[in-house]
């Protein structure tokens, strides 16, 4: 029952969701209800796997004593599992009415279902093999998305991914071979090297190149460039990618590294723990100052994402149980958040058809929940307290002052300098839409009105979870320290 369970998240989706890209539906109606039933069910599936599983392994397939894909359930699939179950859904119905007027749904429809359940693989790989084939088709199965309106823009931006993307495998299948040859690819919180006794160099070498590989999905410098131009694709599907799936399936796949296959025993105090450390550090300052550069409203939420994924990776890289929780702690505060925010701009640009900064004066007034819900989601990413984002930058600020390192203290300052950069360029946007200049024309009236429910619902119950979050976050405080050991 466990390995059914397991099984039917993954594949029902991902083998249901190709397959109907075959199918002739009547009407759009129809559609949308097919793959409302087909998600839905997708995440009380996996829903119920995260409560009810008792981490039995379950084979699917095996080559050989070492070489074996299987599914397995811990503390760390069980979050990343929910989260995905959780936002997958807010992200169907908003895409209900965003995508009614645009081309190639059924591609859409079929690709979007498909990389839910590859999502859900990778939370339930039971091994790092298992995790890095969910890893690459999760790539095979967004680029369709990326390059959904099927303009030369869009079709650049997927052969980006792409290129990125496979770099990034390259470099993180390195990582594979030597944990595979040294039979430490399972996945056990605690790792497996600290008894290495080969060759240190080689194996701090292996680490950062398949850290960095890993980390090319969570856009960590310099193989970030990918995701700005990701932002060219449909509000929807950028609020997935820089949310839920493939970035932070990114991070998930360097908690895994770290912690549960090489271990922090090996890598703290050396040269590979800084060098990751200070790629991290390089990503949060240069991509905040490139976020205030950009003008155009997605791109800037873009750089923030990049900005914010770092954070997630900072964490991870300071080794310690705490910073684990930290890190834990933003990655799901940050997808709420995030996703929150690209609901606002996807709206502005379906309803106000703006699609630049400038260009929001006033808006507020005329789209009041909108606006009101990127409000939340600036004070949030900010770190403006009550709200959740808050909570989970003091969690980071707090794991970097532990040790008092000077590396980790300065990665502390640049977390406070980035704070303020995140601060200028959200509160840029609130301010031009709540508090128009006056020497620039308001918007007529008829020029722009609010999103209908299927849009507005997600967001004001994402806007209620980022204030919720942070008002009482201690039970998922709880939880997670219970998933990480503090």
């Amino acid at each position: 029952m466990n390995g059914i369970l397991l099984t039917l998240p993954i594949f029902l989706p991902l083998v249901v969701g190709l397959i109907s890209y075959f199918i002739p539906f009547p009407t759009e109606a129809s559609r949308r209800w097919f793959y409302g039933v087909l998600i839905c069910a997708t995440s009380a599936l996996a829903w119920l796997t995260v409560l009810t599983n008792d981490g039995t392994e379950f084979t699917l397939l095996r080559f050989t004593e070492t070489l074996v894909i299987t599914l397995r359930v811990d503390g760390a699939s069980r979050l990343f599992a929910a989260l995905s179950a959780t936002l997958w859904p807010f992200t169907m119905v908003y895409a209900w009415d965003y995508m009614r007027h645009e081309k190639h749904l059924d591609m859409f429809w079929a690709f979007f279902t498909a990389a839910f359940g590859i999502t859900l693989g990778i939370a339930f790989s039971g091994n790092m093999m298992t995790m890095y084939l969910f890893y690459e088709l999760l790539t095979l199965s967004t680029i369709p998305l990326v390059m959904q309106a099927a303009t030369k823009q869009a079709i650049r931006a997927g052969v980006k991914y792409a290129a990125y993307s496979m770099t990034g495998a390259a470099l993180a299948f390195i990582g594979l071979v030597f944990l595979i040859s040294n039979d430490a690819q399972s996945f056990v919180l605690g790792g497996h090297m600290g008894a290495f006794s080969g060759d240190l160099q080689l194996l701090l070498t292996i680490f950062v190149l398949s850290f960095v590989g890993f980390g090319t999905k969570a856009a960590i410098f310099p193989m970030h460039a990918w995701l700005p131009s990701a932002a060219v694709a449909p509000t929807p599907v950028t609020a997935l990618l820089h949310a839920v799936a493939v970035v932070k399936s990114g991070a998930f796949a360097c908690i895994r590294l770290v912690y549960y296959t090489f271990g922090t025993q090996i890598l703290q105090g050396t040269w590979a723990q800084h060098t990751v450390m200070v790629l991290t550090l390089i990503t949060i300052l240069y991509a905040s100052c490139m976020s205030i550069k950009q003008r155009h409203f997605k791109r800037r939420l873009a750089y923030s994402t990049v900005s914010n994924l770092s954070y997630i990776l900072f964490a991870i890289t300071l080794m310690t149980a705490q910073s684990l929780l930290a890190a834990w702690l933003h990655l799901l505060f940050h997808s709420v958040i995030k996703i929150l925010a690209f609901f606002a701009a996807g709206s502005v640009l379906h309803y106000a058809h703006r699609e630049y900064v400038g260009d929001l004066e006033g808006l507020g007034r005329l789209m009041p929940v909108t606006f009101g819900c990127f409000t939340v989601s600036a004070c949030a990413l900010t770190g403006v307290p009550p709200f959740n984002g808050f909570v989970s930058k003091w969690y980071i600020g707090l794991a970097a002052m532990e040790s008092g390192s000077l590396l980790h203290l300065l990665g502390f300052g640049v977390l406070l300098i980035s704070a303020l950069l995140t601060a200028i360029y959200m509160f840029q946007i609130v301010l031009h839409g709540w508090f128009p200049r006056t020497d620039h024309p308001l918007p007529a009236p008829d020029s722009a009105h609010e999103a209908n429910w299927k849009m507005t619902a997600p967001m004001a119950v994402l806007a209620a979870g980022c204030i919720v979050l942070g008002i009482a976050p201690q039970w998922l405080i709880d939880i997670i320290g219970k998933v990480v050991g503090v």
